[in-house]
């Protein structure tokens, strides 16, 4: 069969199978809604609990506060690829699949795919969030979507890991265990929520080599400044290198498992 007819039947299949995941999403909106309180619950403690002490005040908290909890809240949508995927899999979903005419990688990118929705959410719920606060950007629109975008992409490119990670672990429950450990270490040892300065001397190297110090630093600067940075071009250069090694490593082990 031609090359391209192959691939305009794979890119089919994956958006069939796309659209099949967001309309599971609409009819089980129990779904998103872990995606939807996290980052609810997060700014308002954050910002209520530590703003006066950080910042002298909520409101002059909030703009530092906003692109942590951003990130953090991305990642854990990101996660919860991983054990979609493998509960899926316990399922036998995607065993039904290998039984259907599509392409054998449709299954696996259709969900990925689909799970973008989840990402641009809980992005978008965290901004929406630290506006009902208060917090008023001070950039233009172009420049928050941007923001958000950049940081959606970082979180689809960390799905693939997770979604690696959910077809070699054969539980859902300690895929979820896991990768909740890892967001909150990783998260908590940034500069999230606490200027890097005021940490102890011993760990402020770790917390500057830190990806995710690096992703919040990128996103916060467009969201104060409205300017794109050195640093949101490397976070944008290490998303696509994320996903040109994991996504071929994944999709073999999906064909493997």
């Amino acid at each position: 069969m031609n090359t391209n007819i192959i691939k305009r039947h794979t890119i089919r299949d994956i958006l069939t199978l796309t659209h099949r995941n967001l309309l599971k999403t609409r009819h089980n909106p129990d779904n998103v809604s872990d995606v939807l309180i996290q980052p609810i619950i997060f700014t308002l403690l954050f910002g209520y609990l530590f703003g006066g002490v950080i910042a002298g005040s909520v409101h002059a908290y909030l703009p530092m506060l906003v692109s942590g909890i951003l990130v953090q809240s991305i990642l854990n949508a990101a996660s919860g690829s991983g054990q979609q995927l493998r509960e899926d899999i316990n399922n036998g979903i995607f065993d039904r699949f290998k039984t259907l005419p599509i392409s054998p990688i449709a299954p696996l990118a259709g969900q990925l795919v689909g799970d973008i929705l989840r990402l641009v959410l809980s992005g978008g719920m965290a901004i929406l969030t630290a506006v009902i606060m208060g917090w008023r950007p001070t950039v233009n629109l172009g420049a928050l979507i941007g923001a958000l975008l950049l940081a959606v992409f970082i979180g689809w490119s960390t799905s693939w890991i997770f979604a690696l990670v959910g077809l070699m672990v054969k539980n859902a429950e300690l895929i979820s265990s896991l990768s909740m450990i890892i967001i909150l270490v990783l998260t908590f040892l940034s500069n999230a929520f606490i200027p890097i300065k005021t940490l102890p001397h011993f760990l402020q190297p770790v917390v500057r080599i830190n990806p995710v110090s690096t992703t919040i630093t990128a996103i916060r600067t467009i969201l104060n400044t409205g300017s794109w940075n050195n640093t949101a071009t490397m976070v944008l250069i290490s998303g696509a290198l994320i996903i040109a090694l994991f996504m071929p490593l994944t999709l073999l082990a999906y064909q493997h498992r």
